[in-house]
């Protein structure tokens, strides 16, 4: 191997060590790219969840069919004059004890 042939496998030994080795090679700098661009969708969808949870406490706070629909299917209320039907199921019936 001639001398120039060696500086040329130094030189070149040189340029991969610059563009791979150190701290962070390009294998690391492509992995922190793609987690970034993964947090940043994350992010996205979060900011999304956290707007339509404010538009729903919004409408808790001071929309009454939102009010109303809430009070009867979390609490069971009812309007005066009207009345809760509770409907079982045939089989729930036939496995009471003491009915054949």
């Amino acid at each position: 191997m001639t001398r120039k042939h060696l500086v040329l496998a130094i030189l070149l030994l040189l340029v991969f060590f610059a563009v791979q080795g150190g701290e962070y090679g390009t294998r690391d700098y492509l992995i922190l790219q793609r987690e970034e661009r993964d947090e940043r969708a994350l992010i996205q969808a979060l900011r999304r969840e956290v707007d339509s949870l404010e538009r729903e406490a919004r409408l808790v706070e001071t929309d009454p069919e939102t009010q109303e629909r809430l009070a009867r299917e979390l609490y069971g209320m009812l309007r005066d004059g009207e009345f809760a039907y509770f409907i079982e199921r045939g089989d729930s019936l036939a496995s009471r004890p003491g009915r054949r």
